[in-house]
């Protein structure tokens, strides 16, 4: 065997070695976001995001990412979703454990992504019910959030609201909003008629002061184009966001040392997703008064079944603070 052949070996052995560590392993990402008016009760308001578990488990029981979890300082944690590996998968204990060994869930707050089950089915009466998972969820005590979710601290008020919905009116129907991720039950009438309920609960953001702070979750980050796009329809109604909170590129998983990530799945983009602008791929980045953050997340895609692993791209968990401007 030659010199070559055998550097070549040894090297392929340690970047094995070395990804499969890094894979088992989560960082502690920590982002301010500076928010103009942000009232002086909520200076220093910590949100923790988890986000694209994709099932992965941390240890027994999901102990490793407990441990890092319960030992942080947070006023609200949330889910952005796909933290199940396939929407038509039932695997849900990785999550549940992990719900059931959280210490802190005052305000725990979860909204679905694209590879986690339906949240509703129609049952047999042909009325619109919870689905086991989301059932699940909430026995557990984090809030399944479909419209707003507000909270009060001292004279202050918070408001995560789920972005997709929070965009649209009562006279616009959903499939016309381009962009839009639907989970099947969501072309059903009866849940077209739950839809007009929560767009009546949305109401109360048009009644809002302009000191309270409104923070939108969604599993997809909303790129540049969509953000053109949505706000050039009057029929529309893309609100003064303090902050968009999204996860599912996982960092384009794949990432190159000088290069960044080779891909994110992203139809919006020029090339669908492949060589993306790095600035958009992670972290925080503002577009036309909108700040976003965006996740990498835990976990992996098998979109491409032999590439189900992340390279040089640990698992991360965020907290995002929130800080009044000098």
């Amino acid at each position: 065997m030659g010199k070559i052949t055998i550097a070549l070996v040894v090297l392929s052995s340690i970047l094995i070695v070395y990804t499969v560590w890094d894979n088992s392993r989560i960082i502690l990402i920590n982002q301010n976001n500076v928010v103009d008016h942000l009232p002086s009760d909520l200076e220093d308001f910590k949100i923790l995001q988890v986000t694209d578990l994709h099932g992965k488990e941390f240890g027994k029981n999901q102990s490793q990412i407990l441990k890092k979890i319960n030992s942080l300082d947070y006023d609200a944690i949330v889910f952005t979703g796909d933290m199940l590996d396939h929407r038509k998968n039932n695997r849900f204990q990785p999550f549940y454990q992990l719900l059931d060994g959280i210490h802190n869930k005052e305000n725990a707050i979860f909204i679905p992504g694209n590879e986690d089950p339906e949240s509703y089915c129609v049952n047999s009466q042909g009325k619109l019910e919870k689905s086991e998972f989301i059932k699940g969820i909430e026995k557990r005590g984090v809030t399944f959030l479909e419209s707003v979710y507000s909270l009060k601290i001292r004279e202050a008020t918070i408001r995560f609201v789920d972005f997709e919905l929070s965009i649209q009116s009562k006279a616009y129907p959903e499939q016309q909003v381009a962009g839009i991720f639907k989970q099947e039950i969501q072309r059903t009438k009866q849940y077209d008629n739950h839809r007009k309920q929560l767009l009546e609960e949305m109401t109360v953001l048009d009644q809002t002061n302009g000191e309270d702070i409104l923070i939108a979750l969604n599993h997809n980050p909303v790129v540049d184009a969509r953000i053109n796009q949505l706000k050039s329809d009057p029929k529309l109604n893309f609100r003064n966001y303090d902050l968009i909170i999204a996860g599912h590129y996982h960092g384009g998983q794949i990432r190159l040392p000088f290069v960044g990530a080779l891909f994110v799945p992203e139809a919006w983009n020029e090339r669908n997703g492949l060589f993306p602008p790095q600035d958009r791929v992670k972290g925080l980045w503002e577009y036309k008064d909108t700040k976003q953050y965006v996740s990498t997340g835990l976990g992996s895609s098998d979109a491409i079944p032999i590439l189900k692993f992340r390279l040089f791209n640990p698992p991360e968990i965020n907290i995002i603070t929130l800080k009044q401007s000098k």
